[in-house]
């Protein structure tokens, strides 16, 4: 446990009606959720292992929301994220809340062939059904509107400049946690190391200080940690910690615009930064499970792969300066990199929202509501999230996502 933590390290009761196992980004928006409920008025204890958040996802995160998915679901899930953007002080209900500002300079896929152009064709139509406004873009058009690209090797483009871009996500998890514990959720700097199940249920948990904590039910935020809080329960989860680097550079020549976020086809993205820009890319070789905590960079990939990749896809930033990078953990599902939300059929006090491979802050605002929802009248309201239950993972029948970065 963290010394000096702002939560105390042991829980005020014995028994809590919510326990939820990680108060990071999605942890906090489920806590947040449930408490504003007001059908729900029940005791909810969040237990995070290291409050400061350093090794956490949310402390890694690039903050972008984009519309452009393949699956129809995500994309109402994020067009929901860009209204709880634009309307977070109402949303909050406090006078103090601030704006948070949506950067809007959007996503721009490039496809190199003629199957990937076909995969953003079809995305594009089912991102237009769901009120998107993604346009693709011949090459042409892309010289016209976007002149700094390098095109030759290019056959298509895709690019929503509508409440696509980046936000400040970490002032609204900061909100999130202050709201809840002041509407009565506690936050504790622990971990959960066991829990007990009989009857097919959850009934207790335990903590590394020893407590044995009753349980009504248990919602599974662990983001990299999903599997292991799975297994205490008996459960099997298909989501594992997968390294994303990112580094943030200055150009000798910036560019007169704002830099839509670029996913070229080499698989290195890259962005507007305030005055910086931004590029991020998965590893070189496989991308292999890592450990939680495994935080290391690779420093041979910004010479080998993303500043060749940027220098080609924009002449024009032959001449970079790196100012900062790091390297973040994806909870990444293997089975097909979408979200896992909702109960355990077999244990259905045990709720998981988990696996978000990349996408869990944009995705927050929408889960933390459903699992209060779900907690609050056992089903799904607002939005309806089935097409995430675990019984797929069962099945082994994938609902896959092709826009993964």
């Amino acid at each position: 446990m963290t010394k000096n933590s702002l939560y105390p390290a042991e829980p005020q009761r014995q028994v809590y009606d919510v326990v939820v196992v990680g108060g990071a980004m999605i942890g906090a928006s489920v806590a947040w959720h449930l408490a504003r409920n007001p059908d729900f008025n029940g005791t909810v204890l969040v237990v995070e292992r290291d409050p400061t958040y350093v090794n956490s996802g949310t402390a890694h995160t690039n903050s972008c929301v984009r519309q452009q998915f393949t699956n129809e679901i995500n994309v109402k899930i994020s067009r929901y994220a860009a209204e709880f953007i634009r309307d977070f002080p109402a949303r909050i209900g406090d006078p103090e809340a601030p704006e948070i500002p949506l950067h809007s300079f959007g996503y721009m896929y490039l496809a190199a062939n003629d199957s990937a152009a076909e995969v953003l064709r079809e995305n594009q139509q089912v991102q237009a059904a769901c009120g998107a406004a993604t346009r693709l873009y011949s090459p042409e058009a892309l010289a016209e509107a976007f002149p700094f690209y390098h095109l030759d090797d290019i056959v298509l483009g895709s690019h929503n400049p509508v409440d696509e871009g980046y936000f400040d996500g970490n002032t609204i998890f900061d909100w999130w946690r202050r709201k809840a514990r002041q509407l009565g959720v506690e936050f504790i700097n622990n971990t959960v190391v066991s829990m007990a199940r009989a009857g097919g249920r959850v009934q207790t948990i335990t903590l590394a200080s020893g407590q044995k904590i009753a349980v009504g039910s248990v919602v599974n935020a662990s983001g990299t940690r999903a599997a292991e809080t799975a297994r205490m329960a008996g459960l099997d989860l298909p989501v594992e910690p997968r390294k994303r680097y990112t580094f943030v550079f200055e150009a000798q020549d910036p560019l007169p615009c704002d830099l839509p976020l670029t996913v070229d086809p080499s698989g290195v993205h890259v962005r507007t930064d305030g005055r910086y820009y931004m590029a991020g890319c998965p590893p070189a070789g496989p991308d292999l499970a890592v450990d939680p905590d495994d935080f290391t960079q690779d420093f041979t990939l910004w010479e080998e792969k993303v500043w060749p990749a940027i220098a080609h896809r924009i002449p024009q930033f032959q001449a970079l300066k790196l100012i900062q990078s790091w390297a973040g953990n994806y909870a990444y599902n293997t089975l097909d990199q979408n979200a896992i939300v909702g109960p355990h059929p077999e244990v259905p006090n045990f709720l998981f929202v988990n696996g978000f491979s990349g996408h869990g802050f944009q995705q927050a605002p929408a889960m933390g509501r459903a699992i209060s929802e779900w907690l609050a009248y056992g089903a799904f309201r607002t939005l309806d999230l089935s097409a995430f239950s675990v019984q797929r993972i069962l099945d082994g029948q994938p609902l896959l996502e092709k826009s993964v970065i």
